[in-house]
């Protein structure tokens, strides 16, 4: 890689130990990704913040990190293990550890949204602004759906970016890498959010492209839906960026129709029921929280009923009457975590969700070893209230 002046003093530790950190991690990325340079970046969203998953060499790291860390551009912050503002029962240690790190990231200047959505709570950036998401799921939709420009960013090479302000030229940085190199062209209809998961699931796990681009499916979506579909797709592989279009002559194509959805759906929905609801991986928004709200009619939940959310959407929900509406039906509201990794869904506690989530199904499964039941959000309401 080719460093300016200003950036190898940085490396070799004149500006700090965090910014000559921050840049041993970009180079080394940068590197090994064919990077001949660095570019600005104008936004960074930061992972590994629920201790749950970075544990104590995590906050080890980011404690050399703030000691002289400070972040160059406007940074926000994935979800943490449990709602700040509502303790859950879990030992004093995780909860002080966890605030151990989110201290040190507000300390060097991240804003502490505590949100997998970061898009739909903060202003978007200009179209075709490079940022550096580490969020999967927010990786995807950035390339695929808002028209801003990220790689498939780690937890240490988001914070690296947000420090230095600078993310390697690599990968789907350049214009070319753009453009889909295989076609999953649909077979079926695809007709709501979970399915969209599903596809999604599937387009990660079978190709290892950058980018792959969607036939056969309408570009008219709901959020919601698309929402699923880069989650799915940031869960299971190394893809990074969807486009819906027409079938290309001369681009390798993969069939996806009844038989390969079944196939996804039965590796993922291992129970035909759950002893509690959970909506939010990604956490939900405005959008599906009135979603809900309109298909409940008033009706309650038969079963204990737990979504997750970003506070700054609770606190619009609330303002609106929306949240106390579905209270009323039976919701317990998490804020600043997501289903998925949390502490607060355990073994220990349950041992089946009912979820309409392809994201929340596969870490439930593999990390949190809980058996899942995978419906829509339309077959959840009408089989789960009354």
């Amino acid at each position: 890689m080719q460093l300016t002046r200003e950036e190898e003093k940085a490396f070799s530790g004149e500006y700090g130990e965090a910014n000559a950190i921050a840049y041993k991690i970009l180079v080394a990325i940068g590197e090994a990704t064919d990077a001949q340079n660095l570019i600005p970046i104008k936004w960074a969203h930061v992972s590994g913040v629920n201790y749950n998953t970075i544990g104590d060499s995590g906050l080890e790291f980011l404690k050399k990190i703030g000691k002289d860390g400070k972040v160059k551009v406007r940074t926000s912050l994935n979800p943490m293990g449990f709602d700040r503002k509502n303790l859950p029962e879990l030992s004093q240690d995780f909860i002080d550890k966890q605030f151990e790190i989110t201290k040190i990231y507000e300390n060097i200047g991240i804003t502490p949204t505590f949100s997998c959505i970061p898009y739909e709570i903060l202003p978007m950036p200009e179209s075709r602004t490079h940022v550096s998401f580490a969020e999967s799921s927010a990786a995807v939709l950035a390339n695929s759906y808002l028209n801003i420009i990220t790689n498939k960013e780690s937890a240490l090479s988001a914070l690296a970016s947000a420090i230095v302000g600078k993310a390697p030229f690599s990968d789907l940085r350049i214009e070319e890498n753009r453009n889909p190199t295989i076609e999953i062209v649909t077979e079926s209809k695809i007709k709501n959010e979970l399915e969209f998961g599903l596809l999604g699931y599937f387009i990660g796990k079978t190709t290892k492209k950058s980018c792959a681009g969607l036939c056969s499916t309408s570009k008219n979506r709901n959020f919601w839906d698309i929402k699923s579909l880069s989650a799915g797709i940031g869960t299971s592989g190394s893809c990074g960026m969807f486009q819906i279009k027409e079938p290309s002559k001369n681009i390798d194509k993969i069939n996806y129709g009844d038989k390969e959805m079944k196939k996804t759906r039965d590796e993922l929905n291992t129970s035909e029921d759950g002893q509690i609801i959970t909506f939010g991986s990604p956490q939900l928004g405005m959008e599906e929280l009135c979603k809900i709200t309109t298909l409940l009619e008033g009706r309650k939940f038969t079963k204990p009923c737990k979504i997750f959310c970003p506070r700054s959407v609770f606190n619009k929900s609330e303002e609106l009457g929306i949240s106390s509406t579905l209270q009323k039906s039976g919701v317990e509201f998490i804020c600043d975590a997501c289903t998925c990794l949390t502490p607060l869904i355990t073994k220990e506690n349950y041992d089946s969700i009912i979820t309409n989530s392809v994201k929340a199904a596969y870490y439930m499964k593999t990390s949190n070893k809980i058996s899942v039941s995978l419906k829509d959000v339309k077959t959840i309401v009408k089989d789960y209230s009354k």
